[in-house]
């Protein structure tokens, strides 16, 4: 324990004829340096025992003296000033210096990341000194508590394709300590306001855009489960369970959504480097409140049924001064005059192929989803500090959605829809299993140049009660993080050119390279090529231009390029990038290299940090 470093020793051979790089090095360990009268003497190092551990906890500004009362738990002996306001095995379960045991600095390093993911003490101190016999030594732990109740509050600014500018307030209020065995229960707050110019309102306000969220979050630092009492994942692992609660209300974003989530899960750390998430209960329904807004959102899909009503609707009472389909009531009707038989459209007609398809993903895009199931995800991450830059980073994930409740409801012979799919309070849930594999890999070149690599891909396959994934757990391709030649749910899927407002699909492949490098001072800068796409796999789209048939659709994949100028600010990074398309899969074959390659089709892209 009282080791010092100017004891190591190292001598290096010499290699005259200067051909071997490998040089072999001898480290020698010098005894332990002590003064006995004028001089200084070397004594070996001695291995010493842990006799006893004691734990100081005071709430009084670190002012550990006069102590009124102590307990003896196991090995150790408590201290505290006044009754003691923790369990005792909340406290001791993860202390790694124990008493018998040989010092180890491993034992002590451990011990503090055990407090310090308590999130209940302030910077807690290991001291040693050696025992009245001089053979042992006595460790003395000193915990300072938090306060028990905290407040904060946050203010952030936001812009995406939905809202021309938005800003949020959230509140939070932190009650540690809630059941005196280092559990954490935190209330969240957050309410946003938007500015589109997109919405109509009578009254012309400037914000027109609202979103008010609530979650309630219990965290307790050890696995609980009801029907086993030992110990599941051990201390040294930092495990914890937390159960959330959440609700999201929105009003003019999209179709006016409300969430409810709950999450039943439990986290623990293997390693350092290592992080395992297991969601045992994986809760959320999503509520579409306002149906009747669908094509004023999905403009593209309006359009597409728009241009085929001008040519076959006969109806007039259904259209509006501009000869336009009034929303929602013209669309809705001219969509069952044709799928009715009512035009002069036939099922074998494009035109009628297209309106079915619309309808097929209207359905879909409005349902309310009741997603219930379980979720598995491990991550592995060799970095060591914010400032290494030569590191790996690894994450799979498995999702497993509505076995159970599905087969529940078959066993108890529920209601049916019109797919025969079983509902559940009008709502059917969904089923699928989905999977997810994310690699990221840095270099560093020195001189602030590193090169960057990142790989993901991605599927979710429905069965049983589900022809198809629920658009929040679909993917997406394109925008500041993915393929940055293309805006946002603007690629794919398959060679198909953006037919939807927001594309989307259940399979997903995406490669990115990205060369980094100092300009001058915190002004950086950037060169990248992106690749990607998404496909629908095993679902019930029939168009071919859109599913994943085999590897000769990997010739789909598209191709963007660009450069960006990043300037960091020490806690973020603001980035600025350009994105050019360079392979374009849905031009014509011949067309699809180069020919948008210019700043007219460029897009540019704001971001916060680096995408990878």
């Amino acid at each position: 324990y009282n080791f010092q470093q100017n004891s190591i020793q190292f001598t290096a051979a010499i290699d005259s004829s200067g051909n071997d790089l490998n040089i072999p090095v001898k480290i020698k360990i010098e005894n332990i340096k002590q003064r006995l009268n004028d001089s200084l003497i070397g004594i070996p190092y001695k291995k010493y025992k842990i006799e006893e551990v004691l734990v100081f906890i005071d709430d009084s500004k670190n002012d550990f003296t006069k102590f009124t009362d102590s307990i003896n738990y196991k090995d150790f002996k408590i201290y505290s000033k006044g009754k003691l306001k923790f369990k005792p095995k909340s406290i001791t379960s993860g202390i790694n210096v124990k008493k018998g045991k040989l010092y180890s600095d491993e034992d002590r390093n451990l011990t503090f990341r055990y407090f310090n993911n308590l999130k209940n003490f302030k910077y807690p101190s290991i001291n040693y000194k050696l025992s009245p016999n001089k053979e042992s030594l006595i460790a003395s732990i000193y915990l300072n508590p938090k306060e028990r109740f905290s407040l904060g509050f946050d203010l952030d600014l936001s812009h995406s394709n939905i809202q021309d500018f938005g800003f949020g307030i959230g509140g939070g209020l932190g009650i540690r300590n809630l059941f005196s065995g280092t559990e954490i229960l935190e209330l969240n707050l957050k309410n946003t306001l938007g500015a589109s110019r997109d919405i109509a309102q009578s009254d012309d306000q400037f914000f027109n855009l609202f979103e008010l969220g609530a979650d309630l979050k219990l965290t307790v630092p050890r696995i609980l489960v009801p029907f086993n009492k030992k110990e599941l994942v051990p201390s040294i692992m930092s495990p914890k369970t937390q159960i959330i609660l959440g609700t999201t209300l929105q009003e003019n974003i999209g179709l006016d959504k409300q969430f409810f989530t709950g999450t039943y899960q439990f986290d623990w750390k293997p390693k350092n480097e290592k992080k395992i998430q297991f969601k045992l209960i994986e809760l959320e329904f999503v509520n579409n409140r306002n149906l009747t807004n669908y094509f004023n959102v999905y403009r593209n899909s309006y359009d597409r049924l728009n241009k085929i009503a001008k040519e076959y609707n006969g109806k007039t009472e259904i259209l509006n001064e501009n000869g336009d389909l009034l929303i929602p009531n013209g669309t809705s009707d001219f969509i069952n005059d044709v799928l009715n038989n009512e035009t002069i459209l036939t099922i074998d007609d494009e035109d009628y192929k297209t309106i079915n398809t619309i309808k097929e993903r209207y359905d879909r895009l409005t349902a309310n989803n009741l997603i219930l199931g379980s979720s598995f995800n491990v991550n592995l991450n060799s970095q060591k500090s914010i400032f290494d830059e030569n590191f790996y980073q690894l994450r799979w994930k498995v999702e497993w959605i509505g076995n159970l409740i599905n087969q529940f409801l078959k066993l108890t012979n529920s209601n049916k829809n019109n797919l025969d799919q079983n509902i559940l309070g009008g709502v059917s849930p969904s089923q699928y299993i989905k999977t997810e594999l994310d690699y990221i890999k840095h270099w560093s070149f020195g001189r602030e140049r590193v090169l960057a690599f990142h790989a993901f891909t991605g599927f979710a396959i429905p069965y049983g009660n589900s022809n198809n994934i629920p658009f929040s757990r679909s993917y997406f391709s394109g925008g500041a993080n993915d393929n940055r030649a293309w805006k946002a749910y603007k690629l794919g899927p398959g060679s198909s050119n953006n037919i939807n407002d927001f594309n989307e699909a259940n399979f997903k492949l995406a490669f990115n390279l990205e060369y980094r490098f100092a300009i001058t001072g915190s002004l950086k800068g950037g060169l990248f090529i992106d690749l990607g796409n998404i496909w629908n796999l095993w679902d019930d789209v029939e168009s071919d231009d859109i599913k994943f048939n085999g590897l000769e659709d990997l010739s789909e994949i598209a191709i963007g390029s660009g450069f960006g100028i990043r300037y960091d600010f020490d806690f973020f990074v603001f980035r600025f990038d350009t994105g050019f398309k360079t392979y374009n899969p849905s031009l014509e074959i011949n067309d699809r290299w180069w020919s948008e390659y210019n700043f007219k089709n460029a897009v540019f892209n704001i971001g916060i940090n680096y995408p990878f």
